[in-house]
């Protein structure tokens, strides 16, 4: 029994749902799909499938079997395409994880680009600041921000941005500009909740924490933003999150003479699969569009 041929069939079975479901879309008899599972239960010595005259569902192994086959056919069919030099003309459905405000500002607007160089792909963007399960959602990549809180994750950093201190200049005029960092506890200060409302900053050897304080907190940078613009206060964020309004005026650095820690970017892949050809091109797309 060809493990392989084994594996597709059992994968088609359990998402169309039925046997006989399974070999109209393969284009063999039911006979052939029910001696093919009952191969392959023989072979791994454990029931796959529960079967009854009116439903079918997999079995809790079934169920791990399931991804992992699917899991080995996606590879295998990746692995197929590199070798016949298929990395250069890339198709099929990529889905992508990344921070909301992140992807609107800065992927978003660049995908015309990528999908020009790859006119058969398509990209589903899942736009989320939560860490989702890649797995379990069927996402190819995500594109995160911060320190990985998963060390088994298989990842690469493509990108790091500066944190700045940011206020709009009509909250400046009205609350003065901070020189130095203990000048920020004066100031209303729109926190970001994955952060908090100690900042640290350092210059020349010299670290400096500042308790902020604020009467708006706000749990995701989409808030941020809009609270930043409606002149509420000043903010520590990436600067990638200000790209715009840095470069417009609109919003301004202070304390650019202190440094706070850097942000960076990750391009994060399924654990216990190869990352897909598909993948690997949109990373190093967001990689160049962020080193300009």
């Amino acid at each position: 029994m060809d493990r392989l041929q084994a594996m597709q069939v059992f994968v088609t079975v359990v998402e169309a749902g039925s046997f006989s479901a399974a070999a109209r879309q393969i284009g063999v008899g039911q006979p052939a799909i029910s001696k093919t599972i009952a191969q392959l239960e023989e072979r791994l010595q454990v029931r796959l499938l529960v079967r009854s005259t009116h439903s079918l569902a997999p079995t809790d192994a079934g169920v791990r079997f399931y991804e992992r086959a699917r899991a080995a056919i996606r590879e295998a069919d990746e692995a197929e395409l590199e070798a016949r030099g298929a990395g250069a003309g890339l198709s099929g459905r990529l889905r992508v994880s990344a921070a909301t405000t992140f992807a609107r500002l800065l992927i978003v607007p660049r995908l015309p680009e990528f999908l020009a160089r790859h006119p058969d792909i398509e990209i589903d963007v899942l736009l989320d600041d939560r860490v989702i399960d890649l797995v379990s959602e069927g996402i190819d990549m995500a594109l995160r921000m911060g320190e990985l809180t998963d060390s088994a994750a298989i990842a690469r950093q493509i990108a790091r941005s500066r944190r700045s201190v940011i206020a709009t200049p009509a909250y400046l005029s009205r609350a003065g500009t901070p020189l130095v960092p203990a000048d920020l506890a004066t100031h209303e200060a729109i926190v970001y909740s994955q952060l908090g409302a100690s900042w640290t900053f350092r210059r020349n050897g010299t670290e400096a924490s500042v308790a902020v304080r604020g009467r708006v907190r706000l749990s995701a940078a989409e808030g941020i933003r809009a609270a930043v613009l409606a002149d509420l206060g000043l903010t520590v964020n990436s600067d990638w999150m200000f790209a715009p309004e840095i470069e417009s005026g609109a919003v301004r650095r202070v304390l650019e003479d202190w440094e706070l820690p850097p942000v960076d970017l990750w391009a994060v892949f399924p654990t216990g699969r190869l990352a897909s050809a598909k993948a690997r091109a949109f990373a190093d797309y967001v990689e160049s569009i962020l080193a300009q």
